[in-house]
């Protein structure tokens, strides 16, 4: 196990969004966490990073409450994320985003580096000099994936993994994220292309109004017409 939610409630402010809400991923392996807009996956990603307080019930993190902690811990911990939005640092270049909070706090003997980071995106490297704004979608979150990835973690959180890419630069993306998977890395991955994702998942979990409603493996949710339409609108 890598990482586990028992029972975590969540709100911001008065309203509560999360209710009760319990998963888990097993470590090397890829996780979903899926469900309409508005149902609280983003929210569930915020309680984990410590963005908001987990009201009730814990959060763990190799077998440590990780409930409370600053965010910045969280990296030192191994749990890297590639925010919806991608969040890139615009003013800066493509190498600066780079290199801007690159760290080997687990002392990987493998670690992610500039060079291997642009071998898994040579778009990139074409446009090293170039600012953050000046990208495509698409290179964007290429990059919010390859500065996560120089944090060397442990686990890899995607939310919103190709919101609004076009289905040639989504299918680039799918191609390195299996790549990523094959190191070793465990995921976390929150997306709307259920094909995709039962191509690279091992396991989902379904949500509606803040709570898990559906939790099985690519075949079983393939073979779940009811799930896919009922929660999914699929």
């Amino acid at each position: 196990m890598s990482l586990k939610l028992d029972g975590v409630d969540a709100a911001y402010g008065s309203s509560q969004i999360l209710f009760g809400l319990s998963m888990e991923t097993a470590r090397g392996r890829v996780t979903t966490l899926l469900g309409r807009n508005g149902m609280g996956k983003t929210t569930t990603v915020n309680a984990i990073m410590g963005h908001i307080p987990a009201g009730r019930g814990g959060i763990f993190y190799n077998g440590r409450r990780i409930n409370g902690l600053p965010v910045y811990r969280m990296a030192r911990m191994g749990i890297a994320l590639v925010p919806e939005g991608r969040r890139i640092f615009p003013n800066l270049s493509v190498k600066e985003n780079l290199i801007a909070t690159a760290a080997n706090y687990g002392g990987a003997a493998d670690p992610w580096t500039l060079d291997r980071v642009l071998a898994l995106f040579p778009v990139l490297e074409k446009r090293l000099g170039g600012m953050g704004n000046q990208l495509s979608g698409g290179e964007q979150q290429m990059l919010a994936v390859g500065r996560a990835l120089m944090l060397n973690p442990e686990l890899l959180i995607l939310d919103e993994a190709t919101e609004g890419l076009a289905p040639l630069v989504r299918e680039q993306i799918w191609e390195q994220l299996q790549k990523i998977r094959q190191t070793g890395i465990t995921i976390l991955l929150i997306d709307k292309n259920l094909e995709d994702l039962c191509r690279i998942a091992d396991y989902h979990y379904v949500i509606e109004k803040g709570s898990v409603v559906w939790d099985g493996d690519s075949d079983s949710l393939r073979a779940s017409p009811d799930v896919r339409e009922g929660y999914l609108g699929i």
